[in-house]
């Protein structure tokens, strides 16, 4: 598999791929590498995305490193890219030629708005998709401006979605629906796929999501509550026969049968009161007082938790949500486990995330290149 990408959604993607097994070879830029390494103030991204991956250099803007690339593709099942759509074409090395030499190869091709429509050309860093997409305008406090998330997380999805894209062409591939083929994944689409049926509801009835805060839209009471030691507590009551047990539970079953809380529409309609009244009952109690209390109960409660919280956390050390990796920088290195988690094929973390350029070699004798040839590249800028 040949990672062209930078940043994160397609590191996101190859990195799934990785843990999985694939080969993944990160073509970087000689001398610069994937932006990912400089994300942030550390080298915690590229540590995390971009582990079991072997990475080369090479200057696709030469003859020579676009000669590579393509021998590389002779043999590769997934090439990944994420230039500004026009830009492969642009070096002569567009999906017609790649598929021409290699026509098994999947090519997923990632970027902001995709490959067609009036957006094509334009930048399209999550933050901006975020912001259009309607994730920011239901984001926030009413009275609040819209907020975009703290992390990359139309990227992240995105990256996710063309896991299993890359996955779905492999497969039709290997039934023979298809030789290899195209998979054409935007930012936008898979963000705005998971905001929930916006465009239905709007069409059905005139509705837009509002900024509520921790409010849901579609169940309530929902929220975010403060306890009496600082601490907060999540809390969503969606179920009737939970709604019921929520009420008993405060010593307000009389609630059930209040006119303003008998159906879940009701208690949405009526959730600014609803809400003051849970709440109270939450204030009162620590948060250790509330999780005993409504657990005991058969209420769904749960902590807000910090990363300082997770990482002692009893479900993250029982199910292993977190594990330590040896790495050549850093030693032993905490991060996130491989997911999902398959019964007879698990996937697993086989190297740490590599230095800039430290497989080139290998990969250049894997496809035949002498070491004079080898040594004559790097000295030309080529690797």
């Amino acid at each position: 598999m040949l990672d062209l990408t930078r940043l994160a959604a397609g590191n996101m993607l190859t990195h799934m791929m990785a843990d999985f097994g694939a080969d993944v070879i990160k073509v970087e830029r000689p001398g610069v590498g994937d932006d990912l390494r400089r994300f942030g103030t550390h080298e915690a991204w590229w540590k995390a995305y971009s582990r079991s991956k072997r990475s080369m250099t090479l200057n696709l803007r030469s003859d020579e490193g676009r000669d590579i690339l393509m021998k590389l593709v002779e043999t590769a099942d997934v090439l990944v890219e994420n230039f500004v759509p026009g830009t492969m074409e642009k070096w002569g090395i567009g999906p017609d030629v790649l598929s021409a030499r290699n026509p098994a190869l999947v090519i997923a091709r990632v970027s902001g708005w995709g490959q067609t429509g009036p957006y094509a050309q334009k930048p399209g860093f999550g933050s901006l998709i975020e912001g259009m997409s309607g994730f920011a305008a239901m984001t926030g406090f009413a009275d609040r401006e819209p907020l975009l998330p703290p992390l990359a997380l139309a990227d992240m999805i995105a990256g996710l979605a063309g896991f299993g894209a890359v996955l779905a062409a492999l497969r039709a591939r290997d039934q023979g629906h298809a030789k290899g083929q195209v998979v054409d994944l935007s930012l936008f689409e898979p963000l705005f796929s998971i905001l929930g049926p916006m465009a239905t509801a709007y069409a059905a009835d005139g509705s837009v999501p509002r900024r509520n805060g921790n409010w849901g839209d579609v169940a309530a009471p929902r929220n975010v509550y403060r306890c009496a030691d600082g601490g907060y507590v999540a809390m969503s009551a969606t179920m009737q026969s939970m709604w019921e047990r929520l009420a008993a539970a405060i010593g307000r079953p009389d609630l059930v049968d209040d006119p303003r809380f008998l159906t879940n529409p009701d208690r949405v309609r009526n959730r600014a009161e609803l809400e003051e009244i849970v709440g109270g009952f939450f204030a009162d109690r620590t948060v250790a007082e509330n999780l005993s209390h409504f657990e005991e109960r058969g209420v769904t409660v749960g902590p807000i938790c910090d990363i300082r919280d997770l990482v002692e956390h009893p479900f993250i050390q029982g199910r292993e949500v977190i594990e330590t990796y040896d790495d050549p920088d850093f030693g032993a290195l905490p991060m996130h486990a491989p997911f999902p988690r398959l019964s007879d094929t698990p996937a697993t973390v086989r190297a740490p995330a590599p230095a800039l350029g430290e497989h080139s070699e290998d990969v250049l004798s894997d496809i035949g290149l002498s070491p004079d040839r080898i040594a004559a590249l790097r000295e030309g800028g080529v690797i």
